[in-house]
């Protein structure tokens, strides 16, 4: 039975449905919330959302009230909620509540004040308390039943109290009013199957007060009533609104991918643009442009950039044409057609295709001057022009910070020892990548530093690896980013991020919680993987401690203790290395042994490379079930060593064991072990790693027959001297080990 149903006086008048919920009727009824404003930020639309939902599903459960669905979405122009297999009446509430102590509450058979009190708290008779034993005496009882209150005054008080939780960007105030939200509220529709609910929205100007009424889409209809909440969506539809989010996201998706095949193109519709347009609409309509010959004279990059992030339409690419981010035109790589979401009717297709089509031309034709405009200035010029734009306060201008850069580049690419050609290009891409900052294009189009510095360089002549160099200086912008491509692309890289980190670690800030206003975590998860990418081993503390004193010399006013804030950057990167393996769903007892020592203290990261060669190597023995053995050995002999004192830099047995003290042929087969494994941990390179794992999983028997065997030894000998020998042949194994990893802190 729905709610209709049960209203059956006064036209269906509220007071007759909450009687009849009060009185136990267990029906059940659709529910529908929405909240008509103006046009919504895309992005509120979206993220609204994610926060109605659980909110609501919290309170219905709170307040008792089963439901058997619940699902929001969104238009531009309102959030709607719909709950479906109601309740029309929360359910009752059985409960025990304990009383004082019966013989407070009952003198002589009578009840005392305590008693009273208790009883009227829970709306009983004095006589109706009952007395039950506990462990702590007899105490007095009642059995309270709250009945469920009526869905319908529930969902009176709960709606205000969902407006007014929603939170967001640059919320404002209408009217004279005091209500807050993300735009003006201008309709509420609140139904509980074919009944309104009663609420008013306070503190809004003008007094907004939930009704059947919506509003269609612009330009089909004003308003139309909803009949009940079940017809919601085809109520909407038949107004021409697509109110379901994910169904319009899949619409503009097909039509995108439809329309790009048949002119055998590649959409460049990211996922971000995509939400996007899914939020500015609320009927799509795809559109098909053409864009004007001569701007095609321009780089493909200006083009997509000035369609996607400025005018939300989808660039085209030839299915066909390889993409070179250095050319200097788009003709061999877009299409001459783009495709835009309109939100218009059909038969205004054609104007809206024209209309767009001068929006673009005529910002093409800004994109083209300020081109003009750059060109006829030399790169060389931009570059001394930065001496003028403050980088941040202490560090001089960015100028002084392009300084500093090369001089980074260049000590880069003497440590990984680098082709001199390569050397070369680098230093002079570092030189000069940061001119095109104070250029007119990427003043007005930021998203293309870096690409438009390498495009300008290329056109005045410098090598295409310079070139290439200054256009890749800037990635990975993130996780999901690829990182440069070229070496020297790469050295400038590395040098950008590690001058960030100096720079504002010299200065003294620092990332904490959620703030990280430099971006410095993403700075160093930019160096791990660009070291990671290009296979290159890098010896980090020594890097930083020869940058931290250059930059003692060339930042005067923040008295740099140099070995200070070496230290302090390798203990960031080191964390950095951790949070970064763990993202990448790397098991995190691994990612704990391979960066920390064998006594729980923080490992130094000297190489990520060598860090992440170790984590593969152990995560693939796990995989393959050969972890355990290596991890039984090294654990075993481990505890024991923890009860000597032997340096935990010792890898070699040479002046801590001696043999004149072995007393059985175990500790001579031992000491044979340790000789190989030093022998491997000794050898450079990473191939060292899968022999010292072999040979420690060998050594299993030889460490059986040394604890357990018939030529056993007592480690604990009462002899200082034999004990001293046999737990330094232990603490030479585990430091050896340790080479490799932490093993305690390996699960299993």
């Amino acid at each position: 039975m729905g709610a209709k149903a049960l209203l059956t006086l006064n036209n269906h008048c509220s007071r007759c449905f909450i009687k009849s919920a009060a009185a136990g009727d267990h029906s059940v009824a659709t529910f529908l919330l929405e909240i008509g404003t103006e046009e919504l930020p895309a992005d509120f639309a979206r993220l609204a959302l994610d926060q109605l939902e659980p909110m609501v599903a919290r309170d219905l459960n709170e307040q008792r009230l089963n439901h058997t669905g619940l699902s929001c979405t969104s238009t531009p122009r309102r959030i709607a909620l719909i709950v479906e297999g109601l309740s029309l009446a929360a359910a009752d509430l059985q409960e025990e509540r304990k009383g004082p102590p019966a013989a407070q509450a009952f003198k002589d058979g009578e009840p005392t004040k305590a008693a009273i009190g208790f009883a009227q708290r829970c709306g009983l008779e004095p006589a109706a308390l009952q007395i039950r034993d506990t462990p702590k005496g007899p105490f007095v009882f009642a059995d309270v039943l709250e009945r469920g209150r009526p869905t319908l005054e529930l969902l009176a008080e709960l709606i205000p109290s969902w407006l007014g939780a929603l939170q967001g960007r640059r919320f404002m105030r209408w009217g004279s009013g005091e209500r807050r939200f993300s735009r003006p509220i201008r309709w509420l529709v609140a139904l509980l199957d074919e009944l309104v609910v009663p609420v008013t929205l306070q503190g809004s100007d003008p007094v907004v007060c939930a009704g059947n009424r919506s509003c269609g889409h612009r330009l089909v209809s004003t308003s139309i009533e909803i009949p009940e909440a079940s017809a919601y969506h085809q109520a909407l539809a038949a107004a021409g609104v697509q109110v379901d989010r994910r169904r319009r996201r899949t619409t503009i998706a097909e039509a995108v991918d439809t329309a790009a095949a048949a002119l055998k193109a590649r959409p460049d519709i990211p996922s971000s643009l995509l939400e996007e347009l899914t939020d500015l609409v609320e009927r799509p309509a795809l559109i098909q442009g053409s864009i004007d010959e001569a701007s095609l004279a321009l780089p493909a990059e200006v083009l997509s950039t000035v369609m996607r992030a400025h005018q939300r339409y989808v660039p085209l690419y030839d299915i066909n044409a390889a993409v070179d981010p250095l050319a200097l035109t788009a003709q061999d790589a877009l299409k001459p057609q783009f495709l835009c979401i309109a939100n218009g009717l059909d038969q205004a297709a054609d104007s809206i295709r024209r209309g767009n089509e001068r929006v673009l031309k005529a910002r093409l034709a800004d994109a083209a001057f300020f081109i003009d405009a750059d060109r006829a200035v030399a790169s060389s010029r931009r570059r001394q022009q930065l001496e003028r734009v403050t980088f941040a306060e202490g560090l001089g201008s960015l100028l002084d910070r392009c300084e500093r850069l090369e001089w980074l580049a260049d000590l880069l690419a003497q440590r990984l020892q680098l082709e001199p050609e390569t050397s070369a290009d680098a230093k002079r891409a570092a030189h000069l990548c940061k001119h095109d900052l104070v250029s007119q294009m990427v003043g007005e189009f930021p998203e293309l530093q870096g690409l438009m510095g390498g495009k300008y360089l290329l056109a005045e002549g410098e090598p295409r690896a310079v070139a290439q160099a200054v256009q890749e200086h800037y990635s990975p912008k993130g996780a999901d980013d690829a990182p440069p491509s070229s070496d020297a692309g790469a050295v400038v890289a590395l040098g950008e991020r590690l001058e960030l980190l100096l720079s504002i670690f010299a200065k003294g800030e620092r990332p904490s919680g959620s703030s990280d206003p430099y971006a410095l975590r993403r700075a160093g998860n930019g160096v791990l993987q660009i070291l990671w990418d290009r296979g290159w081993r890098l010896d980090l503390p020594s890097l930083l401690d020869r940058a931290a004193g250059h930059w003692a010399g060339v930042l005067p006013s923040f008295a740099i203790e140099p070995m200070a804030l070496a230290g302090e950057l390798g203990d960031f990167l080191r964390q950095r290395l951790v949070s970064q393996l763990e993202e990448q769903g790397e098991a995190i007892d691994l990612v704990q042994a391979v960066t920390a020592e064998a006594d729980g203290s923080q490992r130094l990261l000297t190489d990520p490379l060598d860090a992440l060669d170790r984590l593969q190597l152990l995560a693939q023995l796990r995989q393959n079930s050969r972890l355990a053995p290596v991890q039984a050995v090294v654990q075993r002999a481990s505890r024991l060593a923890e009860k000597g004192d032997l340096e935990r830099n010792q890898l070699s047995a040479a002046d801590v064991v001696d043999p004149a003290l072995f007393e059985q042929p175990s500790e001579a087969a031992m000491l044979e072990v340790i000789h190989q494994l030093a022998g491997i941990v000794n050898t450079p390179g990473r191939e060292r790693y899968p022999q010292l794992c072999e040979a420690l999983a060998a050594s299993a028997s030889t460490l059986g027959e040394f604890f357990d065997g018939e030529n056993s030894v007592m480690v604990m000998a009462d002899d200082e001297a034999v004990r001293r020998n046999r737990l330094n042949l232990l603490a030479v194994l585990r430091n050896q080990a340790a080479v490799l990893a932490d093993f305690a802190l390996i699960n299993g």
